[in-house]
């Protein structure tokens, strides 16, 4: 039976949201940002493991009790410069258990309120599927292109466009491959389109959207207080 295991690349410093400490540590709901994402993974029933990838000098995730999630959580120090670094060491950190068909599901630290009924879409949606595919949101938004004077140049049409989120779940052995072939990607999901794959697009919503900014995190921490009140 193929198995599904999680990497969550945690070495960045989140530059744009700005502070000392790293974004992914960033209080939400008295918990630091990426615990949320964590749980998510850790509470799904179809993932075996989950492999958090931190910098080799990170000095905060010891400050803190990940013991609640319980077994699946695996800590490696081997973050690199760029997240397809990480994500390329993460992978390499579960060949201790993983196959080549098996599925690997990589999830950003910063996108804390993935729900189970998502991240159980993507799964089941991409089951038999040959290559892999991501959650993604179309866009509803009209969209316009600036100039040089931050002036509108031309609306652009949204008409198949969706925005692209996480996991993006991909076979084992071909996502190590693509990275390994095409590291420059911005996400998993490029590097597969660069060597020639179509990744499929699994219908998220907005709810799983990425912390970039800090005004986002009262917008998380809102969501997730609703979800807890629907679960009581």
């Amino acid at each position: 039976m193929l198995r599904h295991y999680a990497i969550v690349p945690a070495a960045g410093s989140g530059s744009r949201f700005g502070g000392e400490m790293p974004k992914q540590y960033q209080l939400l709901a008295g918990r630091p940002l990426i615990y949320y994402s964590l749980a998510a993974l850790c509470r799904c029933q179809r993932i075996d493991r989950v492999w958090v990838v931190l910098s080799p000098d990170d000095g905060w995730w010891r400050r803190y009790d990940w013991t609640s999630l319980g077994h699946k959580l695996e800590t490696v120090y081997c973050g690199g410069a760029s997240r397809s670094d990480s994500v390329a060491n993460g992978l390499s950190a579960a060949a201790t258990a993983a196959h080549d068909d098996d599925w690997a599901l990589v999830h950003d630290a910063a996108r804390p309120c993935l729900s189970q009924a998502n991240l159980n879409a993507l799964c089941e949606q991409l089951a038999d599927d040959p290559v892999g595919g991501l959650l993604a949101a179309p866009l509803a938004d009209t969209l316009k292109r600036a100039d040089a004077e931050q002036r509108v140049a031309h609306t652009v049409s949204r008409d198949g466009l969706w925005q692209a989120q996480t996991p993006q779940m991909f076979r084992y052995g071909l996502l190590r491959q693509v990275l390994a072939e095409h590291p420059q990607g911005t996400d998993e999901a490029s590097a597969v389109e660069a060597a020639g794959f179509k990744p499929r697009l699994v219908a998220g919503d907005a709810s799983n959207f990425k912390v970039t900014f800090p005004a986002d995190l009262r917008l998380a921490e809102l969501i997730l207080q609703g979800r807890a009140r629907v679960d009581e």
